[in-house]
């Protein structure tokens, strides 16, 4: 499974079935050894786990740096890299203590203009020690709507147009304003975050369908809605914070559910975010070696093809899934 490659958009970028997210690496709700990072790099190449994914904003600028730092020791055609632009580092701030640990503060700057995703661009090539990327997503432009479709997005197509970068999209935790982009210029992919997972479906309401249309490939962020998912027990996450009683409560049901299946959660939560067409490639943070392997084994886990029904008699899953399964 891990060795199929899929093509963004219309792009000549084609990215391995899962990715590498790269937050995690940096800090992403606890600390993270360098070397563990690096490991877990190795380990996701080895695995066939070729497309990495980045920003400034994870760990303020260290995402990037140790990516760049374990990646100069690989092969440049050996993996396909994307980051962000929209996000400006500067000196100084304060590192917010819930989000990434372990990590120099900086003060975040959103900025979608043109010279503002040019100098993110460049910054994140000289944190990254590469001369290009493959991929460059509009990172989070939700209160920036307008400057990002007529200033940053301008500047990408041009990038793409003349060979800086091979594809373009938009990376967000909403599925309205990327249908739009979708809608109304030429971008590749979509990065939707936790809006197409066995918690949240909403993306299924028209961005997927939109992106299936325009034949916009779709990267499929926050599988497990930042770890709930993979472990509704302990103190689990939902969307980048601690996860609400009522939402841990719908997790370990899905859980049972799964388990009555023959099945795990996170084998169906891959299976899911997989099932549409639109999808390319589904990211997994990860943050040590053994969840590689404990991804990959989900990833191969079968999961029994009643499992959609049950769950929408149950009431845990949209019935729209359903259309899906008749395709």
């Amino acid at each position: 499974m891990t060795d199929e490659h899929r093509r963004l958009g219309h792009s000549d970028v084609r990215v391995s079935a899962f990715g590498l997210g790269g937050a995690p690496l940096a800090g992403l709700f606890e600390p993270v050894d360098e070397e563990d990072a690096a490991a877990v790099v190795l380990a996701a190449l080895r695995a066939g786990i070729s497309y990495v994914d980045t920003a400034p904003f994870y760990g303020f600028g260290e995402s990037e740096r140790r990516l760049g730092r374990v990646l100069a020791t690989v092969e440049r055609s050996s993996f396909v890299i994307s980051t962000k632009v929209g996000r400006l580092l500067e000196a100084g701030g304060d590192a917010d203590p819930d989000m990434f640990f372990g990590v120099e503060p900086a003060e975040v700057v959103f900025d979608f203009s043109a010279d503002g995703v040019r100098r993110s661009l460049a910054a994140s090539l000289e944190r990254l020690g590469l001369d290009r990327v493959d991929v460059v997503y509009l990172h989070d432009p939700d209160d920036h709507v307008e400057q990002a479709l007529d200033e940053a997005y301008p500047t990408l197509e041009r990038w793409r147009a003349e060979g800086v970068v091979g594809a373009i999209g938009v990376g967000m935790n909403q599925a309205a304003v990327p249908a739009r982009f979708v809608r109304e210029t030429d971008i590749d992919v979509v990065l939707l975050a936790g809006r197409w997972t066995l918690l949240d479906q909403s993306g299924l309401d028209d961005l997927l369908p939109v992106c299936a249309a325009a034949g916009t490939s779709v990267v499929v962020g926050g599988v497990f809605n930042s770890g709930v998912l993979a472990d509704p027990r302990g103190s689990a996450h939902y969307d980048y914070g601690a996860a609400p009683t009522a939402v841990v409560e719908r997790a370990l049901r899905l859980e049972q559910e799964c388990a009555d299946a023959g099945t795990t959660l996170p084998a169906a939560a891959l299976a899911l975010a997989r099932l549409h067409p639109a999808v390319a490639a589904v990211l997994l943070g990860m943050r040590a070696v053994d969840e590689v392997a404990a991804n990959m084994q989900a990833a191969t886990t079968p999961v029994p093809p009643g499992l959609w029904r049950r769950l929408i008699a149950h009431g845990l899953l949209d019935p729209a899934v359903g259309e899906l399964l008749l395709d």
